[in-house]
This record gives structure tokens, C-alpha cells and sequence, in this order.
């Protein structure tokens, strides 16, 4: 995919820190103006000797550097927090669309950015860990990392609608995955490969995602997380004999009371009797 080039390294910085969750954003930031602030520490000229001057000078623009740096670099990392956060959110509204849509052609339309986005997010769904960074650097436009357990994954996106993916594409990813000692790697697209790619993936260690793939992976990923942290269904309970009925009364079928007998081999015992005693002498044994 084609990158928008860097216009200064504080814009690097902030895509850096963009990469990284939120919270990592922030707690850097922090520790950022803590250090600097350190360093900020104006220093003492008074009883200089000539020595020293070339100590001092140096000194001086260390901490005038810090003095500044105290406040820019915090709020780089803060500002790279908050666009990790929007990105974070736009992953899920993405996926949530795809979800949602009845057909592949919700893919259409997407930029390079939000398709990338989309693939990393259908990825974590996946299980995976997921960094990414960007193609069009000296990586064979690699523009993801995948992690699971002890193994890597490299994945190339193509928002291609308008032609398929060729061999090149995918001979490439696997030239820089052997490089790079990766596990595996996946090539893709909105679009279709062609014959050629196929061929030359089948038997190796490259999957290849067109876009209906890619969709139906999306969706069953979403349902999957649905279905986990659904609620239970309210089961009809299952009615659980009431005291009545478990001592109904065998000869009239009324309700029986706990009784205790007072003669007989039994006497001092308990016994359900018959409340209608003593029309009625249906007795059963307690329990």
C-alpha cells in the first residue's frame, strides 16, 4: 500500500506512540516529563572556574533542551494516546459494520487506512497479538505483525478492487518472511488473486484472504465473541414439589401435616398426618 511520507521526526514519534495501547501513550508521557522535568533543574554559575566553562555550556543546553522536552514530549505521547484510543475505537466500529452487512461489498469503499485497520481487528478476533507498521518501508511492504505464543506472522494488505493480487505480491511476502524467520504470513485483499498467486502459495506457508474470505472471517469471529459473553437464557425453572405435595395425603389426596406420635412402638416419632383427620387416617412416613 502507498504511505503518506513523514514531514518531521515528531511526527514519527507520534505514530509510534499511536502503535501502542492508550494507556502505554499515557504512562509514557508521564514518565517523559518526570525525567525531563529532572534535568530541567536550572544550574549553578556562581565561582566558575575557566575549566569548567566548556562543562557548563554543555550542561546548559542539555537542560535547555529538557526544559523544553518536559512539555513536548508529554504532549506527543498523550496526543499519540488519544489517536491509539480513536483508532482502537474505529477498529471496532469497522468490524462491527463488516459484521452487520449482508455481503462482501461492505469492503468497498474503504481507504487503505481503514482497511488495514480492519484486517489487524479481524486478526485480534483471531487470537492474535497484533502491531502494526505500516508497508512501504525496507520490510516487502509488510504492514502488520502477528504474535501467538512464540510464533510470528507476517501479513501484507492490498485494497484492491480493481484487479486481483498477483505471484509478485506473494513472492515477495515470502521472500521477507524467510528473512525474517517468520512462522507464516497471509497476503490480504478486498479483491480476488489470481491463478498464478494461488499456485505459488499452495504448499507453502502464505495464506492467501480474498475479500469474501476475509468477510465471512469477520463474522464468524464476531459471533463467535457474541456467543461468549452472551447471557444465558432464562430456562423455565423447573417447578420443584411444594411441601403439599409432597406430603398429599395417599387415601384423599388433601394436605398433610407434620405430627408426632404419642403411643405405639413409634411413639415420640414423627409423621405426616392427614389434615383431615379424623374423617380421614392417611398417614405417611416422614422423611
Amino acid at each position: 500500500m502507498a504511505r503518506r511520507g513523514k514531514s518531521s521526526p515528531l511526527e514519527d514519534i507520534l505514530d509510534l506512540v499511536a502503535l501502542l495501547p492508550w494507556w502505554a501513550g499515557v504512562a509514557l508521557g508521564v514518565a517523559g516529563y518526570l525525567l525531563l522535568h529532572r534535568l530541567a533543574t536550572p544550574i549553578s554559575v556562581t565561582g566558575v572556574q575557566p575549566g569548567q566553562v566548556a562543562g557548563l555550556m554543555q550542561q546548559a543546553v542539555i537542560k535547555g533542551l529538557a526544559t523544553a522536552g518536559q512539555y513536548i514530549i508529554p504532549i506527543i505521547c498523550f496526543a499519540g494516546a488519544a489517536l491509539s484510543a480513536w483508532r482502537r475505537k474505529q477498529r471496532q466500529s469497522l468490524v462491527s459494520d463488516v459484521a452487520q452487512a449482508q455481503s462482501v461489498n461492505a469492503l468497498d469503499g474503504m481507504s487503505w487506512r481503514e482497511f488495514e485497520l480492519l484486517v489487524g481487528e479481524a486478526f485480534r478476533l483471531q487470537g492474535f497479538r497484533v502491531l502494526e507498521i505500516g508497508g512501504g518501508g525496507p520490510d516487502g511492504g509488510v504492514d502488520l505483525t502477528l504474535t501467538k505464543g512464540t510464533e510470528k506472522f507476517l501479513v501484507q494488505c492490498k485494497q484492491w478492487k480493481a484487479f486481483k493480487v498477483g505471484v509478485d505480491v506473494v513472492r515477495e511476502l515470502y521472500g521477507v518472511m524467510a528473512a525474517r524467520g517468520a512462522t507464516g504470513g497471509f497476503v490480504v485483499t478486498s479483491g480476488r488473486f489470481t491463478a498464478e498467486a494461488k499456485a505459488f502459495a499452495e504448499g507453502r506457508n502464505v495464506q492467501l484472504v480474498d475479500g469474501p474470505r476475509l468477510f465471512s472471517m469477520i463474522k464468524q469471529a464476531k459471533q463467535s465473541m457474541s456467543a461468549a459473553v452472551k447471557p444465558p437464557e432464562n430456562k423455565p425453572a423447573i417447578a420443584q414439589p411444594t411441601a403439599a405435595v409432597e406430603t398429599a395425603c395417599p387415601q384423599c389426596g388433601a394436605g398433610m401435616v407434620m405430627r408426632t406420635a404419642r403411643k405405639g412402638a413409634n411413639a415420640g416419632g414423627t409423621f405426616w398426618g392427614c389434615s383431615n383427620f379424623p374423617s380421614c387416617r392417611g398417614v405417611r412416613q416422614a422423611s
